[in-house]
């Protein structure tokens, strides 16, 4: 026997049986709500590996964006109200990729108007708007995603499934890092309150958040810090954290601690920088790294060193996706499984993935952070 392959157990169903639409749309026409990067770099390649969708038509407050992306896309279908997007027949559904400002009224006009929804990340400003989103998404009976994108990471998903099979036994101890360097370099709206809301936390915490709900259930309870340690960012007044750490307990008695930073002197950014979350259980420690997306580390009771071991090739690319996972840089091209998972939700009529639940349960964790700074004492998680 292969000393590990305790760990090789066959994959658990993840997905609900799904349920067809009765009025399923041939072509699933798709438009983008915001073309910036994004948008373009993660979200229309992901669509390209659907043949049964296609994006028909652009939206963005700022002209100049519209038109680069009418450039880079090929769609003449654009304008600046997304009110006229919302009433275009052959737009099915939306991917929201603005400022978290308008998330919210976006997604629940969207919904109203019977568009299925994928939001970016953080979902919302604050609890009460990722509350009603949920509401109007689920009482007009739509498809809703929140952008959680490191979910698709091939050895975040197998390290799901080890932790989901049992393979690592009872877990004792979550935790994650994520660390990057940006220095005191703009942040465009992500450094501005009345449109982010916050800064470290819901820029790239709250992935790290939902990682813990992913594969440790119910979060309970925090006691946390943030800071902000750069008050100007190239001549620009900088208002939301750059900083946060957080002690969690969770529901099954898991321990948790985060800790996420853009000012880790050295580090870098993007996908390379240091990115890690570990599991220990009582039969196995799992280490996932984003910078090695097809690996992952592995120990088991009794050893004494982890071993890096390759994700198996079933793990490598979310179920049904045709996308090849030794084509293109897998630092990257993971992040295009996310929307081969919204348009197979949308066609088979189930729910998705990290939907609008999982992007309420992270803010309201992200609230109780926020309570917890100001209090400085242990603050209870809000139940979803």
């Amino acid at each position: 026997m292969h000393p590990h392959e305790v760990f090789l157990v066959p994959r658990i169903p993840r997905l609900p049986t799904p349920t067809p639409l009765p009025h399923l749309m041939a072509t699933i026409g798709i438009a983008l709500i915001g073309t910036g990067g994004i948008a373009l770099a993660n979200h229309l390649p992901g669509i390209a590996l659907c043949p049964e969708a296609r994006v028909v038509a652009l939206c963005d407050a700022h002209p100049g964006a519209l038109e680069r992306a009418k450039a880079a896309t090929g769609v003449s279908v654009a304008t600046t109200d997304y009110r006229e997007i919302l009433t275009r027949d052959d737009v099915h559904a939306v991917i929201i990729c603005t400022p978290n400002d308008v998330h919210a009224p976006l997604s629940i006009a969207a919904a109203k108007a019977g568009k299925h929804v994928l939001c970016e990340k953080p979902l919302a400003m604050d609890l009460a708007e990722s509350r009603a989103m949920l509401a109007a998404a689920e009482a007009a009976k739509v498809r809703h995603m929140t952008a959680f994108t490191y979910r698709f990471v091939p050895a975040m998903v197998y390290m799901t499934h080890l932790v989901r099979s049992g393979a690592l036994g009872t877990p004792w101890h979550f935790r994650a890092q994520r660390f990057q360097d940006w220095g005191r370099r703009n942040l465009g709206w992500r450094q501005i309150k009345a449109h982010a809301a916050t800064g470290e936390l819901g820029d790239m915490l709250s992935h790290r958040i939902d990682f813990g709900f992913l594969l440790a259930g119910r979060l309970a309870r925090v006691v946390a810090q943030t800071r902000k340690l750069v008050s100007h960012r190239e001549g620009v007044p900088s208002e939301l954290d750059d900083w946060v750490g957080m002690l969690g307990e969770f529901a099954s008695g898991t321990t948790g601690v985060w800790e996420s930073t853009k000012l880790a002197t050295g580090r870098g950014e993007g996908g390379r920088s240091h990115d890690v979350c570990e599991v220990n259980g009582s039969e196995g420690t799992a280490v996932y790294e984003q910078g090695r997306p097809h690996e992952i580390l592995i120990g088991r009771a009794g050893g004494r060193e982890l071993r890096r071991e390759p994700v198996p090739r079933e793990f490598q690319t979310w179920p049904g996706s045709s996308r090849d996972p030794a084509v293109g840089d897998p630092i990257t091209t993971f992040r295009y499984d996310q929307d081969v998972e919204f348009i197979h939700a949308i066609r088979d009529g189930r729910p998705c993935f990290s939907s609008f639940v999982d992007g309420v349960r992270t803010q309201a964790a992200m609230e109780a952070v926020l309570l917890s700074e100001r209090t400085g004492r242990w603050e209870d998680v809000p139940e979803v």
